[in-house]
């Protein structure tokens, strides 16, 4: 794996993936993800009634966001160049000071590829190399795909779990770095 970039800017490379910040023609990609996401999750996450967030609203979002520019990196595949979801860090206020998520999400046409692992493991190592301690994530107790990622890359399960009788029950889980 590679990391860095002139200017400071995180490019993460793997054997198959290129990880690096987002380019706002890459608004549509982000909108995939949204239509694809399971019914489970919570409203605020899906397209809403209205067709929101719109192209336009996440190819702002992507311009104004440091989020979309520096912590959650899309992941592209070398060898096809093309841009099949997101991972990376955030601070989502839910966790240590510090101590930053894991997130990732990718298209379902590339599930089952192991993608996620792969781009799961340079974060790690980006986040590794950058000082961090350890990591946390939190994942829907019916999620059993990204259960799998998170148990291959070395998440462990806590205690502490978040439970919504509609939307099911978040578990929180963590790895040392």
């Amino acid at each position: 794996m590679t990391v860095g970039a002139p200017g400071g800017e995180v490019v993460l490379e793997t054997s198959r993936l290129l990880l690096r910040p987002w380019r706002v023609v890459e608004a549509v990609v982000q909108r995939e993800l949204w239509t694809e996401r399971d019914p489970r999750v919570p409203p605020h996450r899906r397209i809403d009634a209205d067709g929101h967030p719109t192209v336009a609203e996440l190819e702002d979002s992507i311009r104004t966001n440091r989020l979309w520019s520096i912590g959650l990196l899309t992941v592209e595949r070398k060898a096809s160049r093309d841009v099949i979801g997101y991972c990376g860090l955030v601070d989502s206020g839910r966790g240590a000071v510090g101590e930053p998520e894991l997130a990732f999400e990718l298209l379902r046409r590339v599930w089952r590829q192991g993608y996620a692992t792969e781009a799961s493991l340079a974060v790690l190592e980006w986040a590794r190399s950058s000082g961090c301690e350890r990591l946390w994530v939190t994942v829907w107790d019916w999620n059993t795909a990204s259960r799998r990622v998170l148990a291959k890359v070395g998440f462990t399960e806590t205690d502490r779990k978040e439970v919504d009788a509609v939307y099911g029950t978040t578990l929180f889980t963590t790895r040392r770095l």
